[in-house]
């Protein structure tokens, strides 16, 4: 498929996500984004067309609809798009790139040439940038207990979510959910963490519409070498040196915030704050990851994704 600009179609625009990403590409003049009629978006061979004629389609789609949209862009052979997959389907699936660009030095251009990028969970996005690269520094055993705790606004849950928040207003200040402690983004989390013992993990959700906190506690004293919350914060500090969206607020910072730490910070960006709170004296570290879970927690970072993969 050759245009004067690259063209990309959304399928399922209509959803948060789809909109979220719809409003980044707006502002992107390098791409032209193409639409189906709306009473034609179950219409399989209107979607195929549509994808015949677009060099990227992003899904923004249940797993098994998603699921689907790959077999149908697929049979188009060497018309066939590129595809960045924002549903949970094929983060962990074989010939899929993760797209996480900051996971190691290697993973921007892996997702430049890729044909197929499964765009990251948002609780995953904020714990692997916190744990992959103690992982990889030996500070963290790979088999260590690890505990995520999360929090998100209201938006991560979808359209019945944010309607029992909006509309009925039946939904609750506050709730953990998932309690059946098998969360759809475990896969991703412990695989592109390198963990080897699978993590506990806690999410909840508040009534705000979009923001998200991710905190990982840790007994420094239960690591090799017992490092300090100091050498943690080296570690990640190295390892996103450079980045465009992922900063590590230095401890001189954290330490004129008087202990506390909102979810909303972040909204409406694209951007990744990571910390490392302590009490050096107990021996305890707290690592807390800041996104807007509608940001670089989905729709940035699928713009993200697709800028490195059209180049623009």
């Amino acid at each position: 498929m050759s245009h004067s600009k690259p063209r990309i179609f959304i399928d399922g625009e209509a959803g948060t996500t789809g909109l979220e990403i719809r409003e980044r590409l707006a502002a992107l003049p390098a791409v032209e984004v193409i639409s189906i009629a709306d009473d034609k978006r179950k219409d399989a061979d209107a979607r195929k067309a549509m994808m015949a004629d677009a060099d990227l389609v992003v899904l923004c789609l249940p797993d098994a609809a998603a699921i689907e949209a790959v077999a149908l862009a697929d049979s188009l052979g060497d018309k066939a798009p590129r595809i960045v997959d924002a549903s949970t389907a094929h983060r962990v699936a074989e010939g899929w790139v993760y797209g996480f660009p900051e996971l190691d030095p290697a993973q921007s251009d892996a997702i430049r040439k890729a044909r197929h990028v499964a765009n990251p969970g948002c609780y995953p996005t904020g714990a692997i940038a916190l744990l992959r690269p103690l992982v990889d520094a030996d500070i963290l055993p790979s088999d260590h207990p690890v505990t995520v705790n999360a929090v998100s606004g209201y938006s991560g849950g979808g359209k019945s979510m944010i309607e029992s928040y909006e509309v009925a207003k039946t939904a609750p200040a506050f709730e953990l959910y998932a309690l059946g402690l098998e969360h759809k983004h475990l896969p991703e989390l412990t695989r592109y963490s390198r963990l080897t013992r699978l993590p506990v993990f806690v999410p909840s959700v508040g009534n705000f519409r979009q923001g998200m906190l991710v905190s990982v506690p840790l007994h420094l004293d239960t690591l090799p070498g017992k490092p300090s919350a100091r050498d943690l914060e080296k570690v990640l500090a190295a390892h996103y040196r450079g980045s465009e969206l992922v900063r590590v607020v230095p401890h001189e910072e954290i330490a004129k915030l008087g202990g506390r730490l909102h979810a909303l910070g972040l909204n409406s960006t694209d951007k990744l704050e990571l910390y490392v709170f302590a009490h050096e004296r107990h021996g305890h570290a707290l690592l807390v990851a800041r996104l807007d879970n509608l940001g670089k927690g989905a729709a940035g970072a699928a713009v993200q994704n697709i800028r490195l993969m059209l180049g623009v």
